[in-house]
């Protein structure tokens, strides 16, 4: 087996997948001269963006909060306070995207709320990524078969298999626009975007003795 001629492969798989998860950012602000005020505010509109997202659970899969920052203004010729910052964002993950547009507007008509997003993307374990891989091994047979029957040959068995990779692509925004506070809030219908996912493996085979005459 050790004196076996060997051929070497490069096998390779490209598929474009539905996303399953999609993200985005929900950040309530507020600001006042005075400190107090600020804070107030903003743990009132935070407050308002929990409840609507309590009464969205069925479709909402995680939500993290994230930064909370509170700041003072000062004038750029001293220390002098005058206004008082502050925000808070919450991260919320959702599966069923029938909904997304819809809770995302009713967010994002809150007073002094923005929201950002959605970032598509597949779950870490998602079953695309083995798919992948088992198209980039059938790849690399493929490839070894055909080096050998142009040959003359077959392969006959397997010596080394290496995954030099998986990947797939950053999660992806799509933009939208949101009516303001007050006026009608149209319907949103967001095309959640393929996701991207290829795989690549390096392997070795024997072959039986090439016919060169």
């Amino acid at each position: 087996m050790a004196d076996a001629p060997v051929v070497a492969v490069r096998g390779e798989a490209y598929r474009e997948v539905a996303p399953e998860l999609a993200r985005f950012t929900v950040t309530a602000t507020g600001r006042d001269r005075d400190r107090e005020t600020t804070l107030t505010r903003l743990a009132e509109r935070a407050a308002a963006v929990r409840v609507l997202l309590d009464a969205a659970e069925p479709v909402v899969e995680r939500r993290e909060t994230g930064q909370l920052r509170v700041w003072p203004e000062t004038k750029r010729s001293g220390e002098r306070v005058v206004a008082y910052h502050g925000s808070v964002t919450t991260t919320v993950t959702v599966v069923d995207f029938t909904a997304l547009g819809e809770l995302m507007l009713r967010l994002a008509d809150q007073e002094q709320v923005e929201v950002a997003g959605p970032w598509w993307s597949l779950r870490p374990d998602s079953p695309a990524y083995r798919e992948a891989r088992h198209a980039a091994i059938a790849d690399a047979l493929a490839r070894a078969r055909e080096y050998a029957e142009a040959l003359g040959a077959r392969v006959t068995a397997l010596l080394e298999l290496a995954d030099t990779g998986l990947a797939a692509a950053p999660p992806m925004m799509a933009k939208a626009g949101f009516a303001r506070a007050g006026e009608a809030a149209p319907e949103l219908e967001l095309d959640p975007q393929p996701q991207p996912v290829q795989a690549a493996v390096e392997a070795r085979f024997t072959i039986s003795e090439p016919v060169l005459g």
